[in-house]
């Protein structure tokens, strides 16, 4: 084998790497791409979102109908204020409910939608009435471990 064929495949094995890299790159950072598709913006409001992040799925029945848009502070009601864009294609009533749920035990964290029953459906800049906010781990070991003291009988003397 030659040097210049040696360096060709040399040259096409990093590329091919390289393209490898860019494209576990793109899938871990969850880029959607230009779907070209149109969305509408929904708000919600939660007392506490956890780790959420902008680009988190929105999803529902397991499908992911959206991502997170934006989130930002509400200095006068105290509470975290999530814009959800959801895509076009799915409508959902009214009187849907959103919680922040996780994937697995440490996974990340997305928003679930449980449509509800009204007639109506949601439009662009329409807000969610019925939110659940994330459950803080800390919190419930905290609460666990509160209760079991409280259990306990006082030592016998």
């Amino acid at each position: 084998m030659s040097r210049t064929t040696l360096d060709l495949w040399v040259g096409l094995f990093v590329a091919l790497g390289f393209a490898a890299l860019v494209f576990l790159a793109v899938k871990v950072g969850s880029y959607a791409g230009a779907s070209g598709g149109t969305t509408y913006a929904v708000e919600a409001a939660f007392d506490n979102i956890g780790g959420l992040k902008a680009r988190a799925p929105v999803k529902s029945a397991g499908v992911v109908v959206g991502r997170v848009g934006a989130i930002h502070f509400d200095s006068h009601s105290y509470r975290a204020i999530v814009r959800l864009d959801l895509d076009g294609r799915y409508e959902f009533p009214a009187d849907t409910s959103a919680a922040i749920l996780t994937s697995g035990l440490l996974g990340e964290q997305y928003i679930g939608l449980d449509p509800g029953a009204d007639g109506e459906v949601l439009k662009d800049g329409s807000k969610l009435q019925i939110t659940q906010s994330a459950v803080v781990l800390e919190k419930l070991i905290g609460q666990f471990m509160f209760n079991k003291a409280a259990e306990t009988p006082p030592p016998a003397q």
